[in-house]
C-alpha cells in the first residue's frame, strides 16, 4: 500500500512540475528521496540504497558523452550554415497542395540527421509553423506532422539519444538496432505519409516562401558544400563507424565551413559550441535559427542520471516486480507485445519524461522477455516500438509537451501525430497474422 502512495505522490509531483514549468529534476529528487526513505522503513539500509543508485547512474556515463556531442554538433551544423541549408532546400521543394505531406518529411529527414526531435521542432518545425501561421487551416493538423516526423529520427537515428540509451540499457549495438527499426517501420511510414497526403490535398496551406528564401541566403552562405558535416554523419553511420567518432568527424568538418565559408571567428564558434547558437543580426529568424551547445544538454544530462539512479534503486530492491506479473501470463509473442505497449504508456504518464519511461518499462519487461526467450536486439526492438513512441502520445509527458509549446500547440496535436501509434499497432498486427501463418 505504502508503494501505491508513493507512486501516486511522485505522479502527482512531476505532473505540477510539469504544469507549473518547473524543471523536472527537481520533483524526481523529492520522489527519490520519498522513495529511499520507503525502502529504509521496509528495512533496506540506506547505504545500500545509495549504492543501486550510483551503479544505475554510472550506466548513463557512455550516454552522457553522446549528449554533449550532440549539442555541441547541432551548434556547429548552425554556424557552418549545415542546418539554415537544410531550412533553405526544404522550403523550395514545398508545394501548397502537398504542405502537410512535406512537413511531416522534412521533419523525418532532419530528425534523421540531427537524431532529436526538440531540435528539429526548434529548427524546420518553426519554420514550418511560421510559414502556416497565414492559413486558416487547423494548425494541429501541421503541428502532428510535424512532431510525428521529428520522432522518426528520434527512434531510429544513430544521433538519437534515446536509441544510444536503449542501446546501452539492453548491451545491444545501436547499428544493429537501427537496421531492425528500419524494417518494422516502413509500413507504418508508407501509411503515414498516405494519410499526411490525403489531408495535404484537402487542405492547402500557402505561405511566403520568398521571404525565407531570402532572409537565409543573407545570413548564411547557401551551396551543397556546407551540407557536408550531415553526409559525413551519414556515410559513416552507414559504414557502422563508431557514433562518437562520427560526430567528432562531423565537427571537424563543420569547424572548417564555419570559418572559411561562414566567417565565423574561433571564439565565437566556440561560444556558440559552449553555449547555444544564436543570431547576432537583428532579423525576424533570430528566434527560429538557434540552438545547440553543451549547455542545451545539461537538463537533459541531469534528467538521465537521475532517471537511472531511480531505476537502478528500483532494480536492485526488486519492488516494482509485482507489475511484470500480467506480461507472465501472456500466451504468445503478440500478448507480450500488448503487454509491453500496455507498461510503456503507464510507465510514460507516470515518469512523464521518455527517459524514465524507457528505464522503467526495460527494467519490468526484461525478465519477462528472456522467459519468452527473447535476446536483447528483439527487447531494444521492442523498446524503440512501444515507448518510444508512445510517450509524445501522453499530454503530460515532456517528449510531446515541449514540442508543442515550442510549435505553439497543445495536445491537440496528438491524433494527427499518426506515426507515433501506427508503427505499434501495425506491429501488433504483424505479429498476429505470424501466429496465424504458424499454425
Amino acid at each position: 500500500m505504502d508503494l501505491i502512495w508513493f507512486l501516486i505522490i511522485s505522479f502527482i509531483l512531476l505532473l505540477i512540475s510539469i504544469l507549473k514549468g518547473v524543471f523536472i529534476v527537481y520533483p524526481m529528487l523529492a520522489s527519490l528521496t520519498i522513495l529511499i526513505g520507503l525502502l529504509w522503513q521496509r528495512g533496506f539500509k540506506p547505504k545500500r540504497l545509495l549504492a543501486l543508485g550510483i551503479a544505475g547512474s554510472k550506466k548513463s556515463f557512455s550516454v552522457l558523452y553522446i549528449l554533449l556531442l550532440i549539442g555541441v554538433v547541432i551548434a556547429i551544423w548552425m554556424t557552418a550554415g549545415t542546418v539554415p541549408t537544410l531550412v533553405y532546400y526544404g522550403i523550395q521543394i514545398i508545394s501548397p497542395d502537398y504542405f502537410i505531406l512535406s512537413a511531416f518529411i522534412l521533419s523525418m529527414l532532419v530528425s534523421l540527421l540531427i537524431g532529436t526531435s526538440f531540435g528539429t521542432v526548434s529548427t524546420i518545425g518553426i519554420a514550418l509553423i511560421i510559414m502556416a501561421s497565414g492559413s486558416t487551416i487547423n494548425p494541429h493538423l501541421v503541428v502532428g506532422a510535424i512532431v510525428a516526423g521529428a520522432y522518426v529520427g528520434d527512434r531510429c537515428s544513430p544521433m538519437s539519444s534515446s536509441a544510444n540509451l536503449i542501446a546501452v540499457i539492453t548491451q545491444t549495438k545501436i547499428h544493429t538496432n537501427i537496421r531492425k527499426m528500419l524494417v518494422t517501420s516502413f509500413f507504418p511510414l508508407s501509411i503515414s505519409i498516405l494519410c499526411y497526403w490525403l489531408i495535404s490535398r484537402s487542405n492547402p496551406v500557402e505561405f511566403e516562401r520568398e521571404y525565407f528564401l531570402s532572409e537565409i541566403s543573407n545570413l548564411f552562405e547557401v551551396n551543397p558544400i556546407v551540407l557536408l558535416p550531415a553526409l559525413a554523419v551519414l556515410l559513416l553511420a552507414w559504414l557502422r563507424v563508431e557514433i562518437k567518432l562520427v560526430m567528432l568527424v562531423s565537427i571537424l568538418i563543420g569547424l572548417a565551413i564555419s570559418v572559411y565559408i561562414q566567417g565565423y571567428s574561433g571564439s565565437e564558434i566556440w561560444q556558440y559550441a559552449v553555449w547555444g547558437f544564436e543570431l547576432s543580426q537583428e532579423t525576424s529568424l533570430k528566434n527560429i535559427l538557434l540552438g545547440g551547445g553543451i549547455f542545451s544538454m545539461v537538463k537533459v544530462s541531469l534528467i538521465v542520471v537521475v532517471s537511472t539512479a531511480f531505476a537502478g534503486i528500483l532494480s536492485g530492491t526488486k519492488v516494482l516486480e509485482s507489475v511484470s506479473i500480467y506480461l507472465k501470463k501472456a500466451r504468445s509473442r503478440a500478448d507480450l507485445f500488448l503487454g509491453i505497449n500496455l507498461i510503456g504508456l503507464a510507465s510514460a504518464a507516470f515518469g512523464c519524461t521518455q527517459t524514465i519511461a524507457i528505464l522503467l518499462t526495460q527494467e519490468l519487461v526484461k525478465n519477462n522477455c528472456k522467459e519468452k526467450q527473447l535476446d536483447n536486439y528483439q527487447l531494444a526492438l521492442d523498446l524503440e516500438n512501444t515507448v518510444v513512441v508512445l510517450s509524445p502520445l501522453v499530454p503530460w509527458n515532456i517528449a510531446g509537451l515541449v514540442p508543442a509549446t515550442i510549435l505553439m500547440s497543445d495536445s491537440g496535436f496528438i491524433p494527427f501525430a499518426f506515426y507515433l501509434y501506427f508503427l505499434p499497432l501495425f506491429t501488433y498486427i504483424s505479429l498476429k497474422i505470424q501466429e496465424k501463418r504458424n499454425k
